[in-house]
């Protein structure tokens, strides 16, 4: 069994069980870089870059401003590039990570 240490903002809610609706936990994202991710900042294991902390949970910066990531993408497509990362890490069709998560206290 591989163990790794992520860290999480402390306001990030709890990791919900595969296949339950995504709730911005941070988890996968945290843990692993998406395809997009693999492609975009060559690395595959995580934290990924576009992952941002938005008030209450974690949001895909690849989705939710991606001229932020690719500075040379014309902005009058950055809905088009978004749909196709939402699509790309399978947006919408529940939670995949199948990551066991524990809290700690910081010290």
């Amino acid at each position: 069994m591989h163990r790794q240490t992520i860290h999480l903002h402390v306001a990030a809610p709890h990791k919900p069980a595969p296949g339950a609706a995504c709730n911005g936990c941070g988890v996968c994202c945290a843990a692993e870089t998406c395809p997009a991710g693999r492609l975009l900042f060559r690395r595959r294991i995580g934290p990924c870059p576009a992952l941002e902390w938005e008030t209450d949970r974690y949001r895909c910066g690849l989705i939710s401003h991606p001229a932020q990531y690719l500075p040379r993408f014309p902005e009058r497509a950055e809905g088009g590039i978004a749909r196709l990362f939402a699509r790309w890490i399978s947006t919408g069709s529940g939670c995949d990570s199948t990551a066991e998560t524990e809290t700690t206290e910081a010290s």
